[in-house]
């Protein structure tokens, strides 16, 4: 305990004046491009790829056990991942994409995410 009480003497810095700090002050500040700010609005998409493992009626089973879709969408999009390799199957926020990649994961199948404009 003795060593922090010395390195922080040793860097602390205590003003002569009150009201002084220690710390200059910029002369300048910074301001970001308007293009270099980050978009919080643009949505994240959840891809389920094909895999040569699991069976079709599985995957329209956790398509509607899991995200409670109907038998007719299930099918559709079980079908797109058959057929095209991949199907967007939801979107929204980074977190929540995060959250279903997740659950497929669980439940054995392939699935990422990506931002939807990508």
């Amino acid at each position: 305990m003795a060593v922090v009480a010395q390195l922080v003497e040793r860097w602390l810095v205590v003003p002569d004046v009150a009201g002084s700090s220690p710390v200059g002050r910029p002369e300048e500040v910074n301001v970001l491009e308007e293009d270099a700010l980050v978009s919080f609005d643009i949505p994240w998409i959840l891809i389920v790829w094909n895999d040569p493992i699991n069976l079709m009626n599985y995957v329209v089973h956790v398509f509607r056990s899991y995200f409670g879709f109907s038998l007719e969408e299930a099918t559709r999009l079980m079908m797109l991942v058959h057929h095209e390799g991949r199907a967007v199957v939801a979107s929204g926020n980074r977190e929540e994409m995060e959250r279903h990649a997740q659950a497929m994961h669980e439940y054995g199948l392939q699935a990422s995410i990506t931002k939807a404009d990508a």
